[in-house]
């Protein structure tokens, strides 16, 4: 289960389709790092300055772009913060489910270069749990699942930032959206939120939303092609593909993000049904260091 920073735990399980068919489903895909969008930077400042001013009304954020300029000032305040984060992935195939849980408390610095650590487990629809432990410490990732030995590689390496759940990034996913997000406010909650109709994929493709649930749902459908599903693109539905950023409407705190998808593909007489959901929610601040064990590699930071 997003790179970007990154964001991933992949959980893998089996799942019959027609024949026995082991599906490698992939938890909370990522996007490239990259830094802080320039305009929201400069919105942040803006409203820091004005607020400083003795005789200026604070001026309150209107748009999308000026609560993400905020959010993101407020969360580089602290050295680092703690996220507990949570996922399912499943397939659905003539009623029978094949899918896994995913669960972890991520560590995450807030300095350059940002620094993060992951510890968590996967558990299997058929009730297998295994451990999963990953670091990012000078842009390159560090994974150990299970007893198995540990790997590392930089976050270019798709396998590697797929393993990587890093929260902050969706402060620049949300950015890159645009005029795509919608932004409500109720009481001490402002949501921003980014949806696609449900529609057929080649129809939708091109939306942020929809490119973030394709790179989910891309190691899972070449296994099903490996599997003998042939069904083309243009004949995915895209049922489901929503995002959304929660902040506190008065710190602009980051305190929640969630992903979902559901994807239709057909298969034989039937179609076979694929879902995901990963929700991070902060806890709070986190003032230790990210320091890589013995095993690993001897770096720290």
């Amino acid at each position: 289960m997003s790179g970007r920073g990154a964001g991933t735990a992949v959980l893998r399980v089996s799942l019959p389709v027609c024949l026995l068919v082991s599906a490698a489903l992939t938890g909370c895909a990522a996007d490239d790092t990259r830094p802080a969008d320039p305009a929201r930077r400069a919105a942040a400042e803006s409203a820091t300055e004005t607020s400083a001013a003795p005789s200026a009304e604070p001026v309150k954020p209107t748009t999308a772009a000026d609560h993400l300029a905020l959010a993101e000032k407020v969360m580089a305040t602290q050295k680092g913060w703690r996220f507990a984060v949570r996922g399912s992935e499943n397939l659905v195939l003539q009623g029978r489910t094949s899918g896994a849980t995913y669960s972890a408390t991520v560590r995450r610095t807030t300095g350059e270069p940002w620094a993060l650590h992951s510890s968590g487990s996967i558990r299997s629809s058929k009730g297998v749990t295994r451990s999963e432990a990953v670091y990012v410490v000078d842009g390159v990732g560090y994974v150990k699942e299970g007893d198995a030995g540990w790997r590392h590689g930089p976050l270019s390496d798709p396998e590697i930032a797929a393993k990587v759940e890093d929260p902050m990034a969706a402060l620049d996913t949300f950015g890159d959206y645009g005029d795509a997000v919608s932004l409500t406010t109720s009481g001490p909650r402002t949501e921003l939120r980014v949806r696609t109709a449900s529609a057929a994929l080649p129809a939708v493709r091109d939306q942020g939303v929809v490119r973030k649930a394709l790179r989910e749902f891309t190691p899972t459908l070449k296994q099903l092609r490996a599997a003998g599903v042939s069904a083309p693109e243009s004949a995915i539905t895209v049922e489901r593909a929503e995002e959304s950023l929660v902040l506190d409407s008065s710190t602009y705190r980051v305190l929640s993000h969630t992903f979902r998808c559901v994807l239709r593909i057909p298969s034989g007489t039937g179609s076979i049904r694929y879902g995901q959901e990963v929700t991070e929610r902060t806890s709070g601040p986190y003032t230790g260091a990210v320091v890589l064990p013995e095993g690993a590699v001897t770096r720290g930071l």
